[in-house]
């Protein structure tokens, strides 16, 4: 990971830029290098690519949090740092991570039955779609890394054969009482059990497989459905694709965020799509009929006589699907006007005639259009 760019240096903006400049220059870049718009130029595509995966992690506000602390190697699978493959627990953060995971941690709080059922927390994920993608749905995998039970020990962390002891200074509750003297008096609190470390049991054979765990991490590829409609930075929630529940509670869900990539020629504003069309002064001025891209392909764009720089056209129907309903948004065509260059002799002698009979070659106002000649 040695040669990766830093990904700020990637998208050009600073490490404390906030989500929408990262967002702008994100969108800037790949615009101007979607391949699109440069068939076959492998350095545009490398630098789309390399927009794409730093946009990726730095869009995430957990992810970039990682790559400010570890940087690449936060995500990488042999560096230890939870964002690669499985390597026993160390590859996780180690034994304390992977606990806390399944356990929900103990920093000093208690629990009044720490053996209840507990909801496994859920687990994040991005995914990467096209314009296409996002406007009309599609199925993604994803590789999400989440805790499951053990299947060795069927997450009771014990070896097969063997059951836990119920721990003998707390009897099962997780807590202890503490008295201590003070001015005031005798006073008692309630503390987290050091002999179980708060779980109410002992385990003196662990399961191989988990370490005693009852759970362990693996990668798994999951199918995620993308819904038609769907925008940039909008989250799919899978219910049940999260880490696995405690002592029989419930998985936790798998929330994916959306990264939908820039068009070469569309941009989007909810259910509308917009899109920037020149046109000839020929075909201005007489009016014609023109092809203009659609989502569903190309289609004729009648231009009225006389259409004005700016004017815009609606094409019904095609725009975006809407997320929750039925139909489709409606697409916008602005029209610029494209001012021919490098006119020949007999091109320029016919646009004099043509401005000579509108009057506009009147003093030295009509000459400075079409030629100011040296007195």
């Amino acid at each position: 990971m040695a040669d990766k760019r830093d990904y700020y240096e990637v998208l050009g903006v600073k490490k404390d830029a906030t989500a929408d400049e990262i967002k702008k220059a994100y969108r800037k870049l790949t615009k101007e290098n979607h391949p699109d718009l440069h068939p076959g130029d492998k350095a545009c595509e490398e630098r789309f690519k390399e927009a794409n995966e730093a946009y990726e992690i730095l869009s995430d506000e957990e992810k970039r949090k990682k790559y400010d602390q570890y940087g690449h190697a936060a995500f990488d699978p042999n560096a230890g740092f939870g964002a690669g493959g499985f390597d026993g627990f160390g590859g996780f953060g180690g034994f304390g991570d992977i606990f806390s995971d399944i356990f929900g941690g103990f920093g000093g709080s208690t629990r009044s039955n720490p053996n209840a059922p507990r909801r496994g927390e859920s687990v994040r994920a991005t995914v990467n779609i096209s314009f296409e993608e996002a406007a009309f749905g599609c199925k993604k995998e994803v590789t999400v890394a989440k805790v499951e039970t053990c299947t060795d020990c069927k997450g009771t962390g014990c070896a097969p054969g063997t059951t836990p002891e119920i721990c003998p200074d707390c009897k099962g509750t997780g807590s202890v009482t503490v008295s201590q003297r003070t001015p005031f008096g005798m006073m008692q609190s309630s503390t987290q059990c050091s002999k179980c470390r708060g779980t109410g049991r002992i385990i003196h054979q662990p399961c191989k497989t988990c370490r005693g765990m009852g759970a362990v991490r693996r990668q798994h590829k999951v199918e995620v459905n993308i819904p038609a409609g769907i925008d940039d930075g909008q989250t799919i929630s899978k219910p049940g694709g999260g880490n696995a529940g405690v002592n029989g509670g419930p998985a936790g869900d798998l929330l994916v965020s959306v990264i939908v990539r820039p068009h070469a020629r569309f941009e989007r504003d909810g259910t509308s799509v917009l899109l920037d069309q020149e046109i000839s002064y020929a075909q201005a001025v007489l009016g014609a009929e023109v092809e203009v891209p659609t989502l569903d392909g190309k289609v004729k764009l009648t231009i009225p006589e006389g259409t004005q720089p700016g004017a815009v056209f609606r094409l019904r129907g095609k725009g975006i699907p809407y997320l929750r309903g039925s139909g489709r948004g409606d697409q916008f065509v602005t029209v610029s006007i494209k001012v021919p260059k490098n006119l020949t002799g007999s091109q320029k002698e016919l646009l004099r005639q043509y401005a000579a009979s509108m009057g506009e070659l009147d003093g030295d106002a009509g000459r400075s259009i079409f030629g100011r000649k040296k007195k």
